[in-house]
């Protein structure tokens, strides 16, 4: 693989929807390197960019306002293939000359649009549902406005009773607007509208594969690192664990990964983290032992933001001591991910909100003297998933699921102390061995327990026991934004609550938390 798999990109320009990132995804899914950037993006930049083609991302502002989010005329008159997805498509046939307007039936949720004449982009598509002689696709729309006149030089290729518009497109210019969702999958054949756009329209080839990224991944790390040593902080999670493994596939004996135990971890973590990378892929990796540090330094702590920022404040100190051991070490490994980059760039533009901070890239100091590695920083989660199985990672640990920074620190509520640890430890490990045994853990996308700082009165035996309450939480999630509670049976969630509360005598009750986010979010703290 001799080709540069960033040549051929697709510029997706943010206006604030919760589907950008879904818009990336399916993008990348076709196997075409993708950037998001904000609807703002200079002439300079964009040109800078050299893209194949652009897409106008979804928003929840109104396009007919005139404050509204406009894209920029540079990017309107680029001559590129443009595809507008739902206020992509209404911003850009206002600006062009059209008309939106509010209407007094919004939709939301599935729709059925009817295709009308010979659309390149929509024409032929798989899941055709024929009647009364005409073409219609299911599709998943979420729109208040509407396009009420079509600009100049544009057509009609799709319409709803509610939208008479639901579809347009100019051939001549390569523009097209869709007020549907193709990237998301209740609309049936989004993935192959996406797939037309970026391939036929715009002429993208499937440079984006997992065997190529990591071939350009190693050729990167090498230039950028040569001789030097690399050091890793190793939590055991997917993100740190495909970097230890590129990483050791790229410079081999020149990776030392450190895995700092904080006495927060889950049954055996630590053990099965050596086991994995010292034991059986030769990587060398230090253990470093700081559950006492940690758990002093929390004691009397129930704030989770201030438990949050002493956690990873400690595991920089504990990280900068063991270093310091090392000798001449210049470059520091991090498994930042796409969506950690994005939110970045959302905060600088002023556009996101702070829910809770995140340890894994915040903290280091702005005086280090190593140089940056993050080999992950161009991927999303499922792609590094993909990755991982490419590099050799076992099944089990590339599809684990997500575990916070701050670990068990924040799923203790309020203060945290060893003996709280110790009794979530054994009951997250009956959680997901039910789970596995029942052939639910890879069905919910995340699964773990909660302590709660109260106590309840139960009964065991003919003995009364006043002891800790346990929550359960597993949820079924696409990307993480939003989240719906996994409707686990009835019977696997009182094989749980039997054995928690038979086999962990400090435990008197268990229930089971049936929040969707939003409102919830999925951690509890």
């Amino acid at each position: 693989m001799n080709r540069n798999i960033h040549e051929q990109l697709i510029v997706i320009l943010d206006f604030g929807s919760q589907y950008t990132q879904l818009i990336a995804r399916r993008i990348r899914e076709a196997g075409v390197y993708c950037e998001i950037h904000h609807y703002s993006l200079t002439e300079a930049d964009f040109h800078a960019l050299n893209p194949k083609g652009v897409i106008l991302s979804g928003s929840p502002e109104s396009a007919n306002l005139q404050d509204s989010p406009r894209v920029p005329d540079h990017v309107l008159n680029c001559g590129l293939p443009i595809l507008g997805i739902c206020y992509g498509m209404q911003t850009m046939a206002e600006q062009l000359g059209g008309k939106v307007e509010g209407s007094s039936h919004s939709e939301f949720g599935y729709a059925r649009v009817e295709m009308l004449g010979a659309c390149p982009l929509l024409h032929d598509l798989e899941h055709v549902i024929e009647a009364d002689g005409r073409n219609y696709q299911d599709v998943w729309m979420s729109h208040g406005d509407r396009v009420t006149r079509l600009p100049e030089g544009f057509v009609l290729a799709a319409s709803t009773p509610t939208a008479p518009i639901a579809a347009m497109m100019d051939e001549n210019r390569r523009m097209f607007g869709v007020q549907f969702h193709p990237e998301v999958t209740h609309t049936k054949a989004g993935q192959q509208i996406l797939n037309r756009f970026v391939h036929e329209i715009c002429g993208c080839e499937r440079l984006w594969t997992a065997a190529n990224i990591i071939e350009d991944a190693i050729v990167t790390i090498r230039k950028q690192v040569g001789t030097d040593q690399v050091l890793l902080g190793l939590s055991g999670g997917v993100d740190s664990s495909v970097v230890a493994a590129m990483l050791h596939k790229a410079i081999g004996d020149q990776l030392t990964c450190m895995f700092v135990d904080n006495g927060l971890l889950r049954l055996r973590e630590g053990d099965q983290v050596m086991k994995t990378f010292a034991d059986n892929m030769g990587v060398k990796v230090i253990r470093a032992n700081a559950e006492d540090k940690f758990l002093s330094r929390l004691a009397g702590v129930a704030d989770p933001e201030t438990k949050r920022k002493i956690i990873g404040n400690i595991f920089i100190e504990v990280f900068d001591a063991e270093s310091t051991k090392l000798g001449q070490v210049k470059w520091l490994a991090q498994g930042t991910i796409y969506p950690d980059v994005i939110e970045s760039a959302k905060a600088k533009h002023g556009t996101a909100h702070v829910i809770k901070s995140h340890h894994n890239v915040g903290g280091l100091p702005d005086n280090m003297q190593m140089g940056l590695v993050e080999p992950l920083r161009e991927l999303f989660k499922d792609e590094v998933r993909r990755i991982g199985m490419e590099l050799g990672l076992p099944y089990d640990m590339v599809y684990r699921h997500p575990f916070p920074g701050p670990g068990l620190g924040v799923r203790i509520l309020g203060e945290v102390k060893k003996e709280y640890c110790d009794v979530l430890r054994l009951a997250d490990a009956i959680f997901i061995e039910e789970l596995h045994k029942a052939d639910w853990y890879h069905k919910v996308s995340q699964a773990f327990v909660v302590f709660l700082p109260v106590k309840s009165v139960g009964v065991v035996g003919d003995a009364r026991r006043y002891s800790w309450v346990l929550a359960l939480r597993a949820v079924e999630t696409i990307d993480f934004m939003t989240a719906r509670w996994a409707h686990l049976p009835y019977e696997l969630l009182e094989t749980v609550s039997n054995r928690i509360i038979n086999e962990i005598k400090d435990v008197s009750r268990v229930t089971y938390d049936i929040s969707s986010k939003p409102p919830a979010t999925i951690e509890w703290e």
